[in-house]
């Protein structure tokens, strides 16, 4: 009786999920083939062939002793963090399944999700920036992430130096130099270089090898991290962690998620940086949601096909464009008519991508006019989808920005940005040509 009765009440352990296999035959496995299933194992949901949607706040200890031990690891009082699963705004499985995908894509030893591209921006700044500390900023931003440094962090002590995305290396020692000017003034350090590259909407390139060659000389590159919103090239085009940035950023919404569907965001990097914004968002929350990181791991196995037919059509629309007689400029990364930001392509990019900016004759009126005639391209902020997308970033993604600022930074009224899609090209360059007509 009392066997039987201890059979009934004695917990059967966790299965432990199969070791992750990441080579074959000696050689290290590609990305497109980890992201159909890395970081999962089928035999621990039923043999379910597909991580299914685990739609709980809380996950059940295995004893007592393990639940003190998983929150020591939450609060900082033991390194290393949550060694398994507590609270859904801590993590989960969806969740810890995709920023393991994720981390592969930029070669980075962690990554962490969020429910929005500037969730994870913000987030990310606030964990580094203390009152009287200095935030290094490339221009242009995307105009949300500008003005959180500008408006909010500044509410809080924290100034910023900026410098133009195409900077040289004797430019960027002399805004360092500044910068540290400036934090010894106020009391506080240089906290973090940001940048942006390709910048939105204009596509200029930061030279981020010469970034951190700079960093490296002024300032100690152990506390003060470069990082780096890469979500106009990236994951595919553009592997920052290669070239020196601490730090990648992404607003998952646009090519990852790639289907104009979901909204979130990540940044990842090595754990060092990673676990300290892991704290505050334990706190804060932000974390993405069981079913956005479900849909996300949907769309990363697709993501390099998507992209790839996307940057195959531009190629052939800006060439199409570059010719027209009411194209006055073509902000394109596979026509670059600057050396210096020629050179930074040739380091730092493997493709052009599919955003780029139009100018058309005419201004603000001709953008319009062009943009209400389309009839396949969608008219709509946002990029990276299946579908073709065009807007007026002067007077819509960047209109909080101030006039003259925008001026200084190449967003005129005669700038449309255009995302490209999968649609068929020649039926894009039809669209485009009779909407052009209308101008």
């Amino acid at each position: 009786m009392t066997d039987a009765v201890d059979a009934e009440t004695t917990p059967t352990p966790r299965r432990k999920p199969k070791p992750e296999v990441t080579t074959l035959n000696g050689r290290t496995m590609k990305p497109s083939t980890l992201m159909m299933g890395h970081g999962y194992d089928p035999t621990l949901s039923e043999g379910s062939l597909k991580p299914p949607i685990f739609l709980t706040s809380t996950f059940a200890f295995e004893s007592a002793a393990a639940g003190k031990r998983h929150f020591e690891g939450i609060t900082g009082q033991r390194p290393g963090g949550a060694e398994g699963l507590v609270y859904s705004r801590f993590n989960g499985p969806n969740q810890e399944i995709l920023e393991d995908r994720l981390a592969i894509w930029d070669g980075a030893e962690d990554a962490l999700c969020f429910s929005s591209g500037m969730t994870a921006i913000c987030v990310l700044m606030m964990t580094y920036c203390s009152a009287g500390d200095v935030i290094v900023h490339s221009g242009p931003l995307y105009a949300a992430s500008e003005g959180f440094v500008a408006k909010v962090l500044s509410r809080f002590g924290v100034t910023y130096v900026d410098f133009p995305a195409g900077a040289t290396r004797d430019e960027l020692d002399a805004v360092l130099a500044k910068a540290k000017a400036q934090a010894a003034e106020s009391g506080g350090k240089v906290a973090m270089i940001y940048l942006e590259s390709p910048g939105n909407p204009t596509n200029a390139l930061v030279d981020v090898e010469a970034v951190r060659d700079a960093r490296d000389a002024a300032l100690d590159p152990e506390t003060t991290p470069i990082a780096i919103d890469n979500t106009f090239l990236g994951p595919l085009w553009q592997r920052p962690l290669d070239n020196g940035a601490d730090i990648v950023a992404y607003s998952l919404t646009k090519y990852v998620g790639g289907h104009s569907d979901l909204v979130a965001g990540s940044i990842a990097g090595d754990k060092k940086w990673m676990d300290p914004v892991r704290m505050l968002r334990n706190t804060m929350g932000g974390i993405a949601d069981p079913n956005t990181a479900w849909m996300l791991l949907r769309s990363l196995e697709t993501v390099e096909l998507r992209m790839q037919r996307a940057g195959e059509n531009a190629a052939k629309v800006c060439e199409f464009l570059r010719n027209h007689p009411k194209v006055t400029g073509l902000g394109y990364l596979g026509f670059i008519e600057d050396a210096r930001q020629q050179d930074i392509y040739d380091r730092h990019c493997s493709g052009a991508g599919s955003t780029f900016s139009v100018f058309i004759e005419g201004g603000e009126e001709a953008c319009f006019r062009f943009l209400d005639a389309l009839r396949v391209a969608k008219l709509a902020v946002s990029l990276g989808g299946t579908e073709t997308l065009a807007s007026h970033p002067a007077s819509m993604t960047h209109l909080s920005v101030p006039h003259g600022r925008r001026q200084e930074l190449g967003i005129t009224d005669s700038l449309v940005r255009i995302s490209i899609g999968i649609e068929d090209a020649d039926d894009l360059i039809a669209d485009f040509e009779q909407a052009l007509a209308k101008v």
